[in-house]
C-alpha cells in the first residue's frame, strides 16, 4: 500500500488509507452503515459521513439535550487540516 502525505488533499488517500487514518483517531466503523463512522469522547460524541464529495460530522455534546452540530469539510483539504478541524472537536 502506498503512504499519502498529511499534506496531500484527502480525495488523494485510497478508502484502505481513509479507513486506517479513521481507526488510529479512535472512530469505529458502523457494521451496517460502512460509510458512517462513530467517536466518542469524554465531553462529546460524533458519528463521521464519508459522503461522494465531503466528509460530514455530526456532533453531540454529552451535556447538550439532543442538540447536536453539523459541519461538512470538502475532500480537497487536507488529512492534517481534517484532522485538526474535526478531532478537536466542537
Amino acid at each position: 500500500m502506498t503512504t499519502t502525505s498529511d499534506d496531500a488533499p484527502l480525495y488523494d488517500h485510497p478508502l484502505p488509507q481513509i479507513e486506517s487514518w479513521l481507526l488510529a483517531q479512535g472512530c469505529q466503523q458502523d457494521r451496517e452503515s460502512l460509510h458512517c463512522w462513530h467517536l466518542e469522547n469524554p465531553t462529546w460524541k460524533a458519528t463521521l459521513y464519508l459522503e461522494e464529495d465531503r466528509l460530514t460530522v455530526n456532533y453531540l455534546q454529552a451535556d447538550a439535550e439532543g442538540g447536536t452540530i453539523q459541519r461538512s469539510f470538502k475532500y480537497s483539504l487536507s488529512r492534517r487540516d481534517l484532522e485538526d478541524a474535526i478531532f478537536a472537536g466542537p
